[in-house]
């Protein structure tokens, strides 16, 4: 079994659906008391937030980079950037001589290839959804259409995911919202929703969904496990 290295901390809720998620998949393929082999560096948000405030990508870029050197000098075998926004930089790391990075835009693109997916509607941050960084990778890489919410949907979506998701609230207003969300985007042509946040997963619930929901953290920590325990 290889060893998984995640760059976390953004938020911390999330990456610990992350090292849930790895730990009940190698489980359930591996049986008796097996558990993943993972290495984790977790960030200070309030300092990585600071610096997209201030719109210092490259002190972003920065960050991604050491944290990326210090999980391959410790013997990770891959990296996992646990954040779809931080996948802005992604290139720091995929440049930075290190292990290899497992893409969350991949394990995204590949779960819609496999469905038959051609078009998708697009839910994260304001970053995610208007930087096109999400976007291209999807289109470039995978042939796949992307709508984003109009502005409006975009500023209160944001909202949502930093005032409440990252402090750990949930609340019903917020999750008829993105509903009406989604369901505006499917009206556009998106045969498929991609919960792009991490976050976003802990809100949205595949029941009310009349099209598939993609959930990036699961298909992402999935997609490290797939590699984790190749020949």
């Amino acid at each position: 079994m290889k060893t998984i290295g995640l760059i976390g901390g953004v938020s911390w809720q999330s990456t610990v659906d992350y090292y849930r998620i790895i730990n009940e998949e190698v489980n359930k393929r591996l049986g008796k008391l097996h558990s993943a082999k993972i290495m984790l560096c977790s960030l200070d948000f309030e300092e990585i937030h600071e610096l997209m405030r201030e719109d210092n990508w490259m002190g972003v870029e920065a960050r991604m980079a050491v944290n990326a050197k210090t999980l391959d000098k410790a013997g990770a075998d891959m990296i996992l950037l646990c954040s779809n926004t931080l996948h802005k930089v992604a290139h720091a790391i995929e440049t930075s001589g290190t292990v290899p990075l497992v893409h969350i835009g991949d394990a995204v693109g590949e779960a819609m290839a496999q469905k038959g997916l051609k078009t998708a509607g697009l839910l994260g941050t304001q970053c995610t959804m208007e930087d096109g960084f999400y976007s291209r990778h999807l289109e470039k890489h995978w042939g796949i259409k992307v709508f984003v919410p109009p502005r409006e949907d975009r500023k209160a979506l944001d909202s949502i995911i930093l005032e409440e998701l990252r402090l750990g609230l949930r609340h019903e207003t917020s999750r008829a919202k993105i509903q009406g969300m989604i369901e505006r985007l499917i009206s556009e042509g998106a045969q498929g929703i991609v919960l792009g946040c991490t976050e976003l997963s802990c809100i949205s619930d595949t029941g009310n969904a009349s099209i598939p929901l993609l959930h990036s953290t699961a298909l992402h920590a999935i997609k490290g496990v797939d590699r984790a325990l190749e020949e």
